[in-house]
């Protein structure tokens, strides 16, 4: 079971904020709410992941809208590993994540994006970070897995 990292928690909470902004500055939106005592129970506990098993639904349900708005793929339409590569050069995923995108879970997703992120090596953080750019630009039927 893959977990939901703290700044995954953030950025959901930032979207939130910005599509429902409070009318009072106390009041917060169902969705915020929902995020804020995950959130505030992470950094209460020093945990950096909240497991997905755990997830209280209605936070789960804001943390899915937010993800929705994110780009699906790292895919650059340059995959190395169907030249035998075990880690992908254009898009930085191991040969199963590749193989195995659709039927991952959104947080499993999140968790390789986090991951080549970090690492920062695959082509789509260096010599074509522009075409990464075009691909989540496009809508969502043009983009490749």
């Amino acid at each position: 079971m893959a977990g939901i990292h703290i700044t995954d928690i953030e950025a959901a909470i930032n979207y939130w904020r910005e599509k429902k902004p409070s009318p009072d500055g106390i009041t917060l939106a169902p969705e915020l709410r929902a995020l804020a005592e995950v959130y505030a129970l992470m950094v209460f506990y020093h945990e950096d992941v909240a497991s997905e098993r755990g997830f209280p639904p209605k936070a789960m349900a804001a943390w899915q809208a937010w993800y929705d708005t994110t780009a699906d793929t790292p895919c650059i339409a340059i995959c190395s590993t169907s030249q035998g590569d075990e880690v992908c050069k254009g898009c930085g995923r191991t040969f199963e994540e590749v193989q195995h995108w659709p039927e991952m879970s959104a947080p499993q997703k999140r968790e390789t994006w986090r991951r080549i992120t970090l690492d920062g090596t695959s082509w789509r953080f260096g010599r074509y970070s522009d075409r990464a750019l075009e691909k989540t630009e496009k809508p969502e039927e043009e983009q490749g897995s």
